[in-house]
């Protein structure tokens, strides 16, 4: 599973479960967002991450 800023690289590589990042230099943030708001982002994304894991897939699938 890739939490990816880059998706047609994760495909390419053959990533089955693709999450996509906020951006290259912070994947996982936004540093102009206020404390509240990042902590926000951070955890939404990890949550769609692990849903991505729970989920059966057979084919790559990119989890919007």
């Amino acid at each position: 599973m890739h939490v990816a800023s880059i998706i047609p690289i994760s495909l390419t590589v053959g990533a089955n479960r693709i999450v996509p990042a906020v951006a290259i230099p912070h994947p996982l943030g936004n540093p102009e967002l206020p404390d509240k708001g990042e902590r926000e982002l951070r955890l939404n994304l990890v949550k769609k991450a692990l849903r991505a894991l729970q989920t059966e897939v057979e084919n790559q699938t990119v989890f919007e």
